[in-house]
């Protein structure tokens, strides 16, 4: 369609050129996005060919769905140096991480969905209450803060955070069903009352040992991972490199040193501890099987050390 003599264009004649309606043309114009180029004898507004351009733009901007602002900020950035740069691809970025929730999010609620549907026409209720108790995509905040409240008050940060990463399982992004319902009783569990008929403390975490909760917590998570391998490959519980490092984590957080007495004292003591089973069964759901073989958890490594170290007793006495 060839242009106006004037080289202006009309409110109508650009919108038919872009393929929009007069309305979205008037409705960016309203906003500062499309500015006039002049305006005629009776008022109406006449653009210039590079309106056009400048309409394309914004229309690609919005089918990416990024807001009027961000839309504002790279035309501001387009017009200053000849072509959209670092803005847009800020911009782009921005929006891409708030899809990535948004589909996190989606893929939550349809496992979430599919949970309900497939349950039972009387559990369906409390699967419900369960679920929308945990928000999608779910958060570990309410995990940390159990996690939290239990270690020892006045452990470095460093150490809280570095066994934080080893106890509190992160929310897979594609989620089966079980997943879902796993982590929400997970949530459940954690947000829930310690049991008044015991303890909610280990013994090493007394007075005593604070000072040096963060040597117990590295030497733990040193013996955990020594764990894992055998554990994995479902070997039985025996004495070796990772119960002497168990025990001798213990053995630094109570200022001692190891030998046959202090294990058989320290068997007895973790026998009294409060104990987490139900938590580390949900984190091992959570984290869903690899390779066929279930997930190797700090409390199957716990528990796995236990036995270890009760049989190493009982060979001992």
């Amino acid at each position: 369609m060839p242009g106006p003599a004037d080289g202006l264009w009309s409110i109508g004649e650009l919108a038919e050129r872009a393929g929009a309606t007069v309305k979205t043309v008037r409705f960016y114009s309203d906003r500062g996005l499309l500015p006039e180029t002049a305006r005629s004898a009776g008022g109406h507004r006449r653009y210039g060919s590079g309106a056009l351009d400048r309409l394309g733009l914004i229309r690609a901007l919005r089918a990416l769905d990024l807001p009027l602002p961000e839309v504002r900020r790279v035309l501001e950035d387009e017009a200053g140096d000849g072509g959209a740069g670092a803005v847009l691809e800020d911009a782009v970025a921005a929006r891409l991480g708030r899809l990535g929730e948004q589909m996190a999010a989606l893929r939550w609620r349809e496992a979430g969905l599919r949970l309900v549907q497939d349950c039972p026409p009387r559990e369906r209720a409390g699967r419900l209450r369960l679920i929308a108790a945990v928000a999608a995509p779910p958060s570990t905040d309410a995990l940390a803060r159990f996690w939290r409240a239990w270690l020892p008050p006045r452990m470095p940060a460093p150490a809280t955070a570095a066994f934080l990463e080893h106890a509190v399982p992160q929310p897979p992004a594609d989620p089966a069903p079980a997943q879902v319902l796993a982590f929400a009783r997970l949530h459940a569990l954690v947000t829930g009352p310690c049991p008044a008929a015991r303890p909610c403390q280990p013994a090493v975490h007394g007075a005593d040992a604070r000072s040096r909760a963060a040597v117990l917590y590295a030497g733990l998570a040193e013996a955990y991972g020594l764990a894992a391998e055998p554990l994995r490959n479902g070997r039985a519980p025996y004495a070796g490199a990772a119960l002497d490092c168990f025990v001798a984590a213990y053995a630094a957080a109570y200022g001692t040193g190891d030998g046959t007495v202090f294990r058989r004292r320290l068997r007895d003591r973790l026998a009294a501890d409060p104990r987490f089973d139900r938590y580390w069964e949900l984190v091992a759901e959570v984290a869903g099987p690899r390779d066929g073989r279930p997930a190797a958890t700090p409390g199957t490594a716990h528990d796995w050390l236990l036995a270890a170290l009760d049989a190493d007793v009982e060979r001992a006495a």
